[in-house]
């Protein structure tokens, strides 16, 4: 019986992680490979499944990140893919704020070293968070450099939103962090499967341990509107948005429009994604410091003018 391959995608939050993987999932299809999705989400809630399809067996670890306060589970789920279904490939998904290395420490059980085979750790890099990196706290660029130094494959992800000069300046600063790792430009993560399955993984370092919320004080806030949003007031709600939100996904329907949408937000700029479910208006938003009190009270606040 061969090994099951497994990937770990990696990067900051709204580097472009599911995206990459509904990328993958697509090119593994056409090539009628059998593969498996494990998907981590900071929250209560899961947001990016609908992303992965019907047919693709799937396993959720919700409400913490699996490089430190969940790994139990992971094991778990992995124990589960493994005796439910005969599988290629399995793709870890990770937060955007876990360490590669611990999510990779974590698959490294006992009981799964006759099963699986851990291929390869694929770092997605936001160009222009990286050029902005200097606007986050001490610990998140760390956490930064840590995704990147550890890959086997970087991607520099939204690549068309850099200068030539500017790119190549990001490349040298990538390739100096990993001289040994692959490095990618891509637009919508757009990439090959053989940009990084070919890639052989590189020998384990040491790391720093960088944990959700001691190390990165980061947290999680899931807020469910009881009635559609007013677009205007809205967008007014995010234009005066606090800098350690750097985060925010979920479904939204608006006052004036019978449509659900798929709301993204990451480094200042709001995505909306026309949806064809019929979902509860419910967002999670994660940030560094979270004040989740106050955060609740403005949402609260936004629901009242949308009543009145």
């Amino acid at each position: 019986m061969e090994k099951i391959e497994v990937y770990i995608l990696s990067g900051f939050l709204g580097a472009g992680k599911t995206t990459l993987l509904t990328n993958i999932l697509k090119q593994e299809k056409e090539q009628n490979r059998k593969i498996a999705v494990v998907m981590n989400e900071l929250g209560k809630i899961s947001i990016d499944s609908n992303a992965v399809p019907e047919d693709t067996p799937l396993k959720e670890l919700l409400n913490g990140c699996v490089c430190c306060t969940i790994s139990g589970q992971l094991e778990a789920h992995l124990q589960g893919l493994i005796q439910q279904h005969e599988l290629d490939a399995i793709y870890i998904e990770t937060t955007g704020i876990a360490h590669p290395v611990e999510v990779l420490d974590a698959c490294l059980s006992p009981l799964f070293a006759e099963k699986l085979d851990m291929r390869s750790i694929v770092t997605l890099v936001d160009a222009l968070r990286w050029n902005d990196r200097s606007s986050l706290s001490v610990q998140l660029r760390q956490l930064l450099l840590e995704q990147v130094k550890h890959a086997d494959t970087v991607l520099l992800n939204k690549s068309d939103s850099l200068t030539e000069s500017q790119k190549a300046s990001v490349v040298m600063e990538l390739q100096t962090l990993n001289s040994s790792g692959r490095i990618l430009l891509t637009e919508y993560a757009n990439i090959k499967l053989s940009d990084f399955q070919s890639v052989k993984r590189k020998k384990s370092e040491e790391h720093v341990v960088l944990h959700a919320e001691k190390s990165l004080r980061m947290r999680s806030y899931v807020h469910t509107f009881t009635c559609p949003v007013d677009l205007e007031k809205f967008e007014e709600f995010l234009r005066n948005m606090p800098d350690n939100i750097y985060r925010i996904k979920g479904y939204l329907s608006f006052s004036k429009s019978r449509d659900m949408y798929l709301f993204q937000y990451s480094y200042g700029t709001p995505v909306y994604l026309k949806e064809e479910l019929v979902i509860k208006n419910t967002l999670v938003f994660i940030g560094e410091n979270l004040e989740v009190e106050l955060l609740k009270r403005n949402l609260k606040d936004l629901e009242m003018t949308l009543d009145s």
